[in-house]
């Protein structure tokens, strides 16, 4: 790996994990906002992230089995916020049940 391309990967990673922050961010405010606006946003985030996971897989030198947990990684990206936020929600209304 050159230099340069050691730089480039570490960009594109840094971004990859950027754009999956932004969506779990933005997407666990506008819920909790209820800002539909912000879940698309947040959406959009993941859709970037995924995009960034394939330029990952298709141009770096990084090893096939880097490559396919980075392109696992943004598949599982897109379940994350929502189930976290099923569960939270689930748990936080069970509280008012409890004796």
């Amino acid at each position: 790996m050159t230099p340069e391309s050691l730089l480039e990967t570490a960009v594109l990673l840094g971004l990859f994990v950027l754009a999956g922050g932004g969506y779990g961010g933005l997407y666990s405010v506008g819920r909790a906002a209820g800002r539909p606006a912000l879940i698309r946003a947040g959406r959009a985030c993941w859709v970037g992230a995924l995009a960034i996971a394939v330029v990952i897989a298709a141009a770096t030198p990084l090893g096939v089995g880097w490559k396919l947990l980075i392109l696992v990684s943004a598949l599982v990206y897109a379940v994350i916020p929502p189930v976290t936020w099923r569960y939270l929600e689930r748990t936080h209304s069970d509280e008012g049940l409890r004796p």
